[in-house]
């Protein structure tokens, strides 16, 4: 099925605009950015012309020598000769540039030129321009002539639209969060139900269109296994071989991790005596990848987070919580489906949920701690600083009550699987309203 996503309406203001910049769009393999830049493309542009660069390396050869944009025209048309150059109406699609860091670089005369809109997709961009084994550089990085945006998989907003939620079926809940009153019993407990039922198919495209035609979570679990497989096999194929092993180790060891009371990322929990020197390289290879969402310890609740940061703390997130689901398999999948599931593992999945919810919303991914608490999220909105505590059932939130005895604080978010409430500086809201947050 055709899945409706939010990442069009994007491609379609960028090209309103018509920035004299080309765009590169990045994230881990098989969320969809090749489908959508190609739907895109052959409906907006009168001539649409797509490179592959890992189907056809031999294309590489357009991007050799000069640099001009007439030295690339007359290449591009020499080796594709079926192709048309419209002034003002072409997209030239330039798919897993990765392979090709000379293609980044012309960049800046085809931006310059104007005549030809240019967007770039890629995946484990961050790796393949870092030195060492299998990596590629650009002679020059197009400063100034480059947007890169980041894409996810689906969001739980994408997810509902697959499944016939339009805009109309948000306006209840969403007006219930901006009046603060409660939802509706029969509503609420939907909304619940389908955002646990998000949790356990995520986002990843090709699970969602398979669950969304046959409703089949044994499916759904195997072509999760299957996408799994498939970033351990990226791991192997890219990363340097010394940092193989540590990379998955790493990898293997984020659904560890989440199911413990502190979530907090330890080395020690990758390999008995772990240490940062040792592991460090490769938690930030499955950052680069997008294979894992890195999230910042700040230990002060004020404007300006990124400045209070501690670089020795920090959380992972897998980049879909689905494929964290498919972790702990089909038994914890039936029980969070049907609100029963128990333990540290629901609190992980959790965290996991909403992390993916705020990275899609655009927000940094952060949360609070010091000597005393410990909050989930804290934000940075127009309002002020805004943490938010996840709780996986309605429990007390002794670390965010303490944090909303600070003058500076205005407001809290407790995150439960009940419904809203307002008491004091304290806003109850349902899971699936961190959407609206």
């Amino acid at each position: 099925m055709e899945l409706k996503r939010k990442f069009y309406d994007y491609l379609v203001r960028w090209k309103a605009e018509r920035p004299h910049q080309c765009l590169l769009v990045n994230g881990a393999r098989q969320i969809g950015k090749t489908y959508i830049i190609e739907k895109f493309g052959r409906e907006n542009y009168e001539s649409f012309i797509e490179i592959n660069f890992a189907i056809d390396p031999q294309c590489a050869e357009i991007f050799e020598g000069a640099l001009d944009v007439r030295s690339i025209c007359e290449r591009l048309t020499a080796m594709r000769g079926d192709v048309k150059l419209i002034p003002g109406n072409t997209l030239i699609f330039l798919d897993e540039i990765q392979d090709c860091p000379n293609a980044r670089t012309a960049f800046k005369p085809l931006a310059l030129d104007g005549r030809y809109d240019v967007i770039a997709s890629g995946s484990l961009l961050g790796i393949k321009y870092k030195k060492g084994k299998h990596k590629k550089t650009p002679r020059s990085i197009p400063v100034g002539f480059e947007r890169q945006v980041v894409m996810h998989s689906l969001s739980f907003e994408e997810y509902l639209a697959a499944k016939g939620f339009g805009e109309e079926a948000l306006s209840l809940v969403r007006g219930c969060f901006e009046r603060r009153e409660r939802v509706p019993d029969a509503v609420n407990e939907r909304f619940h139900s389908l955002f646990r039922e998000y949790a356990v198919v995520g986002g990843m495209p090709a699970v969602v269109s398979a669950f969304m035609e046959r409703g089949h979570f044994g499916e759904v679990q195997s072509l999760q296994e299957g996408l799994v497989a498939d970033y351990i096999a990226d791991i192997h194929k890219y990363a340097d071989k010394t940092d193989i092993p540590k990379v998955e180790n790493c990898f293997r060891a984020i659904p560890r991790i989440l199911a413990k009371e502190n979530k907090k990322f330890k080395y020690a929990e990758v390999e008995d005596r772990g240490t940062a020197r040792k592991y460090l390289s490769s938690v930030e290879w499955l950052r680069d990848a997008k294979l894992a969402t890195f999230a910042e310890c700040v230990n002060v609740a004020l404007p300006g987070l990124s400045g209070y940061v501690k670089e020795e703390w920090f959380k992972l997130y897998l980049s879909d919580v689905g494929l964290l689901m498919s972790t702990y398999g089909m038994l914890a999948k039936r029980e969070l489906l049907n609100g029963t599931l128990k333990g540290g593992v629901r609190g992980g999945i959790y965290e996991n949920l909403i992390a993916g919810v705020f990275e899609r919303g655009g927000h940094p991914i952060r949360y609070y701690r010091n000597d005393d608490a410990e909050v989930e999220f804290i934000l940075e909105t127009e309002e002020g600083v805004l943490p938010v505590e996840v709780k996986s059932s309605n429990g007390r939130t002794r670390s965010l009550d303490a944090l909303l005895e600070s003058e500076s604080i205005r407001c809290g978010v407790k995150l439960t699987g009940g419904n809203v409430g307002v008491a004091g500086k304290m806003l109850t809201l349902p899971h699936y309203m961190s959407i609206f947050l």
